[in-house]
């Protein structure tokens, strides 16, 4: 599937994770020295109409996108635990929760 960045305004977001909708795709960033997609920018929701400005932007890291579809888009909420293959990374026993 193609799509272009223009296409992307018209696809709506949703977690896969609960079913959350967060709205349409409003801007993406672009890390302009590698050429790679950062993350997804969803425009805040209005507040009273309007009136009383916006919520914060939601910036969905490019990590948490999960699928494309004809009309939306599935992400995560939070980005994929890294996995160590050596072990390293993995807490100490006495530091997991009881």
């Amino acid at each position: 599937m193609e799509a272009r960045i223009a296409e992307l305004r018209y696809k709506e977001v949703i977690s896969v994770e609960d079913g959350s909708r967060y709205g349409y795709v409003g801007d993406i960033e672009i890390d302009l020295e590698t050429g790679h997609v950062r993350a997804l920018v969803v425009p805040g929701r209005r507040r009273f109409f309007g009136l009383l400005g916006r919520e914060e932007d939601r910036r969905i890291p490019w990590n948490c996108v999960r699928r494309f579809g004809e009309d939306i888009i599935l992400v995560q909420d939070r980005p994929p635990l890294q996995v160590s293959v050596t072990g390293t990374d993995l807490p100490e026993q006495q530091d997991l929760p009881r």
